[in-house]
């Protein structure tokens, strides 16, 4: 019959719809965000060479060392906002904004708005 897909399959078969759409360009790379239970992620990514050009998480030490909690709003806040100064220091101001299949909001709206607010635009 048919077969059970659990809570993370169906955020995967969401992510490929999205993908479909979204696409980074090296003027307009994709700011893609992944988050696991305990850590959130972002990297921008230039799909046209296949390139990841700034990444930032919260398991970085240095990252981690300021926050209270890897898992918190305040952890997605500040990794948008780290992930924004280390793009505009390699010269990207404009991105595409890949949620990952997430729904938008939580983690993913804060590190969203953080890097809106930290002068990437999308």
């Amino acid at each position: 019959m048919y077969k059970k897909v659990n809570r993370n399959e169906k955020r995967l078969i969401r992510h490929k719809r999205i993908r479909k759409k979204v696409f980074g360009t090296s003027e307009r790379p994709r700011l893609c965000v992944y988050k696991s239970l305990k850590y959130i992620y972002a990297q921008i990514i230039d799909d046209e060479k296949g390139h990841t050009l700034v990444a930032a998480s919260s398991i970085e030490p240095e990252i981690k060392s300021r926050l209270s909690s890897t898992k918190s709003i305040e952890a997605a806040e500040y990794v948008g906002k780290v992930i924004a100064e280390r793009a505009k220091e390699k010269g990207i101001t404009k991105v595409v904004f890949d949620r990952g299949g997430y729904p938008y909001h939580g983690r993913v709206k804060a590190l969203a708005e953080a890097a809106r607010q930290a002068g990437l635009e999308f």
